[in-house]
């Protein structure tokens, strides 16, 4: 059963990574496919929310839950981006920054 959970973990760590990169992006792939925007409406919201209002992420939720029945470490209550990303790809202090950084992204392709 181990397996199972095992492989849950990951598909959602690889959703977790498609939702940040299609964040900053999918407005410049709207460019090209306009009906992509209907999509990416919906994922910006929710990345607003997520930063300014501190929503919980369903796929946090649901890592959380699948790590310990992998036989993984758990996931920190603190979440994906500060377990995987913070720290790793941009230093720990610049959070705000990065955020920035995917709006401002997001801003540029929608204008």
């Amino acid at each position: 059963m181990r397996p199972l959970y095992t492989a849950l973990v990951w598909l959602v760590v690889a959703a977790h990574f498609a939702f940040l990169v299609y964040l900053p992006s999918g407005g410049f792939l709207a460019l090209r496919r306009r009906r992509s925007i209907w999509l990416h409406v919906p994922v910006v919201l929710w990345g607003i929310g997520s930063v300014a209002l501190h929503f919980l992420c369903p796929l946090t939720a649901l890592e959380q839950w699948a790590r310990p029945r992998a036989g993984l470490a758990p996931l920190s209550q603190a979440g994906f981006i500060d377990h995987y990303i913070t720290g790793v790809m941009y230093p720990s202090g610049a959070t705000g920054y990065a955020q920035a950084a995917a709006f401002s992204a997001v801003l540029v392709s929608w204008v």
